[in-house]
């Protein structure tokens, strides 16, 4: 091994044993393999039930050492596993590691196995994911474990299972491990492994005398054994000792938390690329395909490490976080390998351990921060050991993308705090696995059995009603609307069939809109990425919303290489968004990682909906995390933070209907058709695929792409910097619109063009609102407009380009026999 990699841990050149503070003022003594003082230091913590600490100096955790030193005695135990149990019994086995010191020794060993699937217990639950088993380590700073594999059958083999832990002390917590998993997935065999056994023969003999209890053969496996002895009164004489160095005021060595001051370092984000569905560690399990995928891309991940690094960073640091161990130690053992520098790895941790600055103790410093990924018992203290005053030039952290929080990049977060020892901080975020929860829900539907979109542009949260009857003559669906017969989500207007003239106007204003729909899907989109969750799961609102949720997909591929998952909901004004699709995103995306599209803002009801109906399913259901701001690709009502532009002007998928949104129907929702198990429904058009432009449109926009970059890096810098907090002038305006025409109702008032056009093709119009000198943008409403007899009158005041006017007391009477409005 390379002691001059252990600042604070093994022996140094000097002959120092990190240990030997401890044993001077404690009177402990390791007793056993001539290998221990190699293998362990010792500190002190605060612990009311063990004072003192075994410190691994391979494993890992608190002491920074050598990856290819942690990884290969991992590997080697993991190599006597599979010795001792022979090839056919290696291939059924499944081994088990402990939460959190041991989760990436537990790995390790694994692929030293070579055949068996990894899970590793943990303290993160999951809403709505059954444990598979639970058990208690008396004597950890956290005790509850929790057992939450993926897959439900990954623990009821008959194969054996491997315990591993970092070392055993008393053999209590296997025990309980044993007799918890015993009762629920009976077995003849485990093998119990770790670094160290420092059991006493008292502790030895129980766990033989609880194997003959069960019937069952344990073996054990250590990299080194022997004892502790611990003098009469340790306990106290330790908390002792803590109370009396513990410094809690702010300092590089030995602290407690401290704000970072002076010149700030640099943070730099990278994205690694990693590979898409595969599990970043144990904890909901690992098969030998996962680390087949994983080996694969390894040396592409590390390339991208590398790059990061500056030129003159001759000692690196890779930090996992808590639970996250394997991944990280995996990385830095690939660039250990591919780089110059000297590479050391360890990660954060919950245990507080005391911090003295002497060669023989073995941590010599410790950094304080807040926890940063929401933990289930509250937020608390975290730390990292080793690192401040450790000369490292760079420092690589690790994290979970459920521990990429505020938090995290807080002025007093992990981040911050290791700016302060080091002059370069690379974050490195691993997508967090989202286990596969079971759910009656069926998958998404996709195309071309539903949608003309390609199946990977969009999946639909929506059951199939193509085989209903569902389309009632406009003026008939008006009437019921307004006398509060029915609701407008129960039934579908005719789909309106566009003339020659109406069409060339269509592909005209596509001609000449493009670029600049163009340059506000890549505005958003940018936004999104900038501010919302590293990779976001993009959730349109259908239907209006699906082909900008398309084009923010290929805009994030376009410039970013990133394959973003998008799904279509529906929402239903009065009636809120579909909580089964909620529940199926939640069942298999992190909801932070949501982000809601759509078309445009009017007034904005649409996302006062949104945000009631999220804060109604949280509170029925449990489930947190949904974020109901809207991204938009235009908010004209100024209702949103998250758009591309707020002008008002012709997106040429308003002009359309199913046509140009993958020949799908609005939603519906009506109790005959829509039960409480389903999704809300749909119809495919597939009779109306002979005029079908979605695709066009799509690649039209697309193809803009590549001319308009430096313009969306401007305008996306630009709303990076600027107040885009939402006045709601839109809906004060509709207000205002309502009571001087006498409408009194704000849901006739349609505000933008793209409601506007709306109004001209599925409702009844009675009166259009132009402004004043509005030129081509409103073409298209002005052809329809005549085309439905509708009067169009210029408003030298208003917010929007055009406001439609839906006729405010309608009944069949107020149209003639041809269908065309009557003035009133």
């Amino acid at each position: 091994m390379n002691k001059a990699v252990n600042d604070g841990g093994r022996p140094g050149p000097d002959g120092v044993w990190s240990g030997t503070w401890v044993a001077e003022r404690l009177g402990v003594e390791l007793v056993g393999d001539d290998q221990l003082t190699d293998l362990l230091g010792l500190a002190l913590r605060r612990n009311p039930k063990r004072a003192h600490l075994l410190v691994s100096h391979v494993l890992g955790k608190h002491v920074p050492q050598s990856p290819r030193v942690v990884y290969d005695h991992g590997l080697a135990l993991g190599r006597r596993v599979r010795e001792l149990l022979g090839t056919e019994e290696a291939s059924r086995a499944v081994v088990l590691g402990y939460a959190e010191t041991a989760t990436g020794l537990g790995h390790s060993v694994a692929d030293g196995i070579g055949l068996a699937p990894y899970l590793h217990s943990t303290r993160r639950p999951v809403p709505g994911l059954t444990p598979a088993g639970g058990f208690e380590e008396s004597h950890s700073h956290a005790t509850s474990h929790l057992l939450l594999p993926e897959n439900p059958g990954l623990l009821s083999g008959d194969g054996p299972l491997v315990l591993v832990d970092d070392e055993f002390s008393t053999g209590n917590t296997i025990l309980n491990t044993i007799r918890d998993l015993h009762a629920r997935y009976p077995r003849g065999r485990y093998v119990v492994v770790a670094l160290v056994d420092m059991r006493s023969p008292k502790d030895a003999d129980r766990l033989d005398a609880f194997a003959r209890e069960i019937d069952a053969r344990v073996d054990l496996v250590a990299a080194a054994s022997g004892t502790v002895h611990l003098p009469e009164g340790v306990l106290e004489k330790g908390q002792a000792l803590v109370a009396r160095f513990e410094m809690p005021h702010s300092g590089a060595r030995g602290t407690a938390r401290s704000t970072p001051t002076g010149p700030q370092r640099t943070i730099k984000r990278i994205d690694l690329h990693w590979p898409h569905g595969l599990p970043d560690g144990g904890r909901h399990g690992f098969t030998p395909a996962h680390r087949i995928r994983l080996e694969a891309a390894l040396p592409s991940m590390a390339a991208h490490l590398a790059q990061a690094l500056p030129a003159t960073a001759h000692r690196v640091h890779i930090l996992g976080f808590e639970e996250l161990m394997y991944t990280p130690l995996r990385l830095a053992h690939q660039l250990e390998q591919t780089t110059d520098a000297q590479v050391t790895y360890s990660t954060t941790t919950r245990s507080p351990v005391l911090a003295v600055d002497d060669p023989g103790y073995a941590i010599r410093s410790r950094i304080t921060f807040p926890a940063h990924d929401t933990p289930a018992d509250g937020p608390g203290d975290r730390y990292a050991y080793n690192i401040a005053g450790a000369g490292f030039d760079a420092v690589i952290a690790v994290v979970d993308s459920t521990a990429d929080t505020p938090e995290l990049h807080a002025p007093d977060g992990l981040l911050a705090q290791l700016a302060a020892h080091t002059g370069q901080v690379v974050l490195v975020v691993v997508p967090s696995h989202t286990p596969e929860r079971p759910s009656m829900l069926p998958e998404p539907l996709r195309g071309p059995a539903f949608s003309s979109y390609a199946p990977e542009e969009v999946g639909w949260l929506l059951q199939d009603l193509s085989d209903v009857t569902l389309e009632a003559p406009t003026e008939e669906r008006e009437e019921a609307i307004q006398s509060g017969g029915a609701h407008y989500a129960e039934s579908l207007p005719v789909e309106y069939q566009p003339s020659e003239q109406y069409q060339e106007l269509f592909h005209a204003a596509l001609e000449t809109s493009a670029g600049r729909i163009a340059q506000a899907v890549g505005a958003v989109t940018e936004l999104v990425l900038a501010e919302r969750p590293p990779r976001p799961v993009l959730v349109s609102l259908a239907r209006a919303g699906t082909p900008v949720g398309v084009l923010m997909r290929r805009w994030a591929q376009f410039r970013h290489g990133l394959d973003l998952p998008h799904y279509a909901v529906s929402i239903v004004r009065g009636r809120g968004i579909d909580a089964n699709a909620l529940r199926w995103l939640a069942a298999h995306h992190d909801p932070r990682d949501v982000v809601f599209v759509d078309g445009w803002t009017g007034k904005g009801a649409i996302t006062r909906e949104l945000a009631e109906a999220v804060k109604e399913f949280e509170d029925s259901d449990g489930i947190t995390g949904f974020d109901p701001e809207i991204a938009v690709l235009a908010d004209p009502g100024s209702c949103v933070r998250t758009y591309g532009t707020r002008e008002d002007f012709l997106i040429p998928s308003a002009c359309l209907n199913s046509t140009v949104s993958g020949l799908i129907s609005r939603t519906v929702l009506r109790a005959d058709l829509v039960g409480a198990d389903d999704f809300h429904g749909a119809k495919f058009y597939r009779e109306l695929a002979g005029a079908d432009v979605s695709v066009a449109f799509l690649d039209a926009v697309a193809a803009r792409f590549p001319e308009v970059v430096d313009a969306v890096d401007a305008q996306t810098k630009e709303l990076l910097s600027g107040d885009r907090a939402p006045t709601w002038e839109g809906w004060a305006a509709v207000e205002r619109i309502s009571e001087e025409y006498g409408i009194h109702d704000v849901n006739l008032v349609k505000p933008g063009v793209g409601e506007t056009t709306r109004v001209l093709l599925r409702r009844v119009p009675w009166k259009i609102l132009a402004k004043a000198g509005a030129g081509a943008d409103l073409d298209h409403v002005r052809l329809l407009a005549e085309q439905r007899g509708v009067p169009v009158e210029e408003v030298a005041e208003l917010p929007y380009t055009c406001v439609g006017l839906i006729h405010p007391k309608y009944t069949r009477g107020a149209t003639g026999a041809d269908g065309r409005a009557v003035n009133v």
